[in-house]
């Protein structure tokens, strides 16, 4: 299910960014994540390219390298940071340039980009001393681009999978009723937006979407959702139960569905000001 989730969660104390157990539990299961983890719509990946003053691009949370390849294919050249040192790996075995460190105290060693990039990644970061440290390495009228991918399950699934998670997870809230994923990513997207202009070093960030659909067998969908945050912590006899109980309900709509989905995006421009300090 969602990566970040919509309603309160045991963590509702704290952040997102100051999960660590979740943000950095991801490796665990880094071939799946790979694998499974739905793409980004071409659409994005072009509008960014095409604003961005040149090919050099940073990766911020780059995990399997996932939006990396797809911006090199593209004909950028990606660079990639994450906190985690199982999913670097493997982005590096998949051909991405990447070093393990959290990118607010990443030290760039005076590299610097025409656009920093970071996909299903930014709530994992401060926001103000994350937009600092972007500030720090992009080029004058460079941008910073966050996004994420929101799903939205068809309504004749969304209550069958609100049943499987009350049943399995009832100490969760976050899961048991059917809420818009938008909403969510909207409110993160405001506090993304408010760090980058408390760094007085961009020009207005701008929130934009694109939406698409991604057809799922049940096997491919059972597949994706272990890779998912929260889930990740889940004890493996709760995720087989889950798994089961979400399985029987896609096979009894037919055996498989289509997932509509949005990414939403923020990007920001990069101003000719001085950088600030990203400590």
């Amino acid at each position: 299910m969602p990566t970040l989730p919509p309603s309160p969660s045991p963590f509702a104390d704290r952040p997102s960014h100051e999960v660590r157990e979740v943000a950095e539990s991801f490796g665990v299961q880094a071939e799946r994540y790979d694998r499974a983890r739905p793409r980004y719509p071409a659409a994005l990946v072009d509008r960014i390219i095409a604003a961005s003053p040149g090919p050099d691009v940073l990766d911020v949370g780059c995990g399997t390298g996932i939006a990396a390849r797809q911006f090199g294919a593209a004909g950028c050249q990606v660079f990639g940071v994450d906190v985690d040192e199982r999913m670097t790996a493997l982005a590096r075995r998949r051909g991405l340039d990447a070093e393990v460190a959290k990118f607010e105290d990443w030290d760039p060693a005076g590299r610097t980009f025409d656009t920093v990039i970071a996909g299903q990644t930014w709530h994992w970061i401060e926001p103000a001393a994350g937009a600092a440290k972007a500030a720090q390495v992009l080029r004058p009228g460079g941008q910073l681009a966050l996004f994420w991918n929101v799903f939205e399950p068809p309504a004749s699934l969304r209550e069958g999978f609100g049943q499987v998670y009350r049943r399995v997870l009832p100490d969760l809230p976050m899961f048991h009723r059917p809420v818009s994923g938008l909403n969510a990513y909207s409110a993160m997207c405001a506090k993304a937006a408010d760090g980058i202009t408390q760094t007085g070093a961009f020009g207005e960030p701008q929130q934009w979407r694109v939406p698409w659909d991604h057809p799922y067998t049940k096997d491919e969908w059972l597949d994706m959702v272990p890779t998912s945050g929260f889930h990740t912590k889940l004890e493996p006899a709760t995720i087989k139960e889950l798994l089961a109980g979400l399985g029987a309900v896609i096979d009894a709509a037919g055996g498989g569905f289509t997932m509509h989905y949005t990414t939403v995006a923020l990007t920001a421009v990069r101003t000719g000001a001085p950088a600030p300090s990203a400590s």
